[in-house]
């Protein structure tokens, strides 16, 4: 692949043989991101986990104290009284019956979606085109709840949720290259933390094996992963 002026400047400039502390490598991301656009800051995780066992899943999801930097379109699937809870929470469609046809017909202009267990067992044959797209309603990540204003307000204040892929890895954006080094060093610190705590106790050896963080259009910096397992002793 053909790579632009900027980004092998920044190659150029990265230390391939260092792993770099997480404040280190957020500033070299910040410094190298060269995009156009405010491009989002990311977090991979190469886990020590064996995906194919289900007891084995590492999955969860966090409120960053400083958000993602993300806009998130956040839908509601309710009847009644909730409609109105959701619609004061901030939620961007709220309804049933015409927004499940919608999605049946190939709509889903949408970020995250939320929806009361009562429509769960319509909701569920929905599966198919939602699970792919990421966003099927689960009470594991806390979007299939009666309390759905709390829902709303956490995923428009930049509620991310986290899964371990079918190769071991998982991640997720800590906000934006215009955040502070400040708040991207502090929305690391808590998915990490989130991470760590999600290990099952059937994983043997080690966790944490490799952690990248990068931009969307920046190379990939390799954080020491000692120095991240420091932070949470």
């Amino acid at each position: 692949m053909k790579r632009s002026k900027k980004y092998r400047k920044a190659t150029e400039q990265l230390d391939s043989s260092k792993e770099y502390t997480l404040n280190e490598g957020i500033k070299f991301v910040k410094e190298n991101a060269f995009a156009k656009f405010d491009e989002s800051i990311e977090l991979s995780i190469r886990l020590g986990v064996d995906p194919k066992y289900s007891d084995q899943i590492v999955r969860g999801n966090v409120v960053l104290p400083f958000g993602t930097g993300k806009k998130v379109r956040v839908l509601v699937l309710t009847k009644g009284e909730k409609e109105k809870e959701a619609k004061e929470a901030g939620a961007d469609f709220v309804g049933s019956d015409e927004y499940i046809e919608k999605i049946n017909s190939g709509w889903a202009d949408v970020d995250a979606i939320v929806a009361t267990p009562d429509l769960m067992g319509v909701i569920g044959k929905l599966g198919k085109i939602l699970g792919p797209k990421g966003l099927m309603p689960n009470p594991k990540s806390g979007t299939v709840t009666f309390d759905v204003a709390k829902a709303v307000k956490e995923l428009k204040a930049g509620r991310v949720e986290f899964r371990v892929d079918k190769a071991g890895n998982v991640g997720a954006a800590i906000g934006k290259a215009s955040f502070s080094a400040e708040n991207l060093y502090d929305n690391a610190k808590v998915l990490l933390d989130a991470i760590i705590r999600s290990k099952p106790a059937s994983a043997k050896g080690q966790y944490l094996k490799n952690i990248t963080l990068s931009s969307t259009m920046g190379v990939g910096i390799k954080l020491n992963t000692q120095s991240i397992i420091a932070l949470f002793k």
